[in-house]
């Protein structure tokens, strides 16, 4: 599930690449729905239905129904810092799971003893 929350700005290009994807052969349409997913988490599987094509009048339908919100930029963005903020925590809890685990080794803590080693032993 991606985002359904964008900037002006934002949905401007969004449009741009939908248009180009309706125009694109196999290959480059590939090409726009990855760059869509990974830079602006534009799933289209999130308002399309299942094999009919996404372009921009679906996008103007649900901007019009409701199913994509514009905001401002200030919005966005402090929602772009507390998505990120979410995942380095989601990442560290998970990385502490492992280490209780034993399923890894804390890396930070290995430096630490390595550190402390040759600080004893100088060669």
């Amino acid at each position: 599930m991606g985002r359904n929350k964008f900037s002006k700005k934002e949905i401007d290009v969004i449009r741009k690449l939908l248009g180009r994807k309706m125009a694109a052969n196999r290959a480059q349409q590939k090409i726009i729905r990855h760059t869509l997913r990974t830079v602006f988490e534009f799933n289209i599987a999130d308002f399309n239905i299942q094999g009919q094509a996404f372009g921009p009048a679906d996008l103007n339908e649900c901007l019009r129904r409701g199913r994509i919100h514009e905001l401002d930029e200030a919005t966005i963005e402090a929602m772009k810092i507390r998505h990120a903020e979410k995942k380095l925590h989601d990442k560290a809890v998970d990385q502490a799971e492992a280490i209780a685990d034993g399923e890894t080794v804390d890396w930070q803590e290995v430096l630490k003893e390595w550190n402390a080693y040759y600080a004893a032993n100088p060669e």
